[in-house]
């Protein structure tokens, strides 16, 4: 994965510049899971359904919506995925960290099947707000990713923490 801070991303233009930044929230939210036990993976420590194995299957979720319904106009149904976001957060019995992350890895190939070719200026006329550019759905997917990035730092820090042993 490219470093955006590097000499040869500042000259990148806009359309490829940001699909770096894409790509780097995307490796981050995976690496959140990296190093724990699926009991880790699945503490609830918030109030909400936020879990760090939630956080990576609702982020297959986002790349489903938005570069497979967006991209297609395929309703929810037909692609497989939760009705609503609040929804793509609940975890299944079934569902482990190897197999979240090799689903998050597969909608990440979709995603980038959906935007080969393409440019900012082209546009996704599936969405339920209309048709939107690609350039505006790239921005919203780095805004997600950021979001949840946030939270799963948060979340792994207490994780880990709870590891160490408490001195009294």
């Amino acid at each position: 994965m490219p470093n955006p801070d590097s000499h040869d991303i500042y000259q990148l233009d806009y359309d490829a510049m940001a699909q770096v930044f894409v790509d780097q929230h995307r490796q981050m939210l995976m690496s959140c899971l990296d190093g724990l036990t699926e009991e880790e993976a699945r503490a609830n420590l918030v109030e909400s359904k936020t879990t760090l194995l939630g956080l990576v299957k609702h982020a297959t979720f986002v790349e489903r919506v938005w570069f497979g319904e967006a991209a297609t106009g395929k309703s929810r149904s037909e692609l497989g995925i939760a009705a609503t976001p609040d929804r793509s957060f609940v975890l299944k019995a079934s569902d482990t960290i190897e197999s979240v992350q090799r689903d998050y890895e597969q909608a990440l190939e979709e995603s980038r099947q959906a935007l080969k070719d393409k440019t900012g200026e082209d546009v996704f006329p599936g969405n339920r707000r209309g048709p939107l550019p690609v350039r505006w759905v790239l921005l919203h997917v780095l805004r997600e990713l950021a979001q949840h990035c946030g939270h799963a730092d948060i979340l792994r820090e207490q994780i880990l923490a709870a590891r160490k042993p408490q001195h009294v």
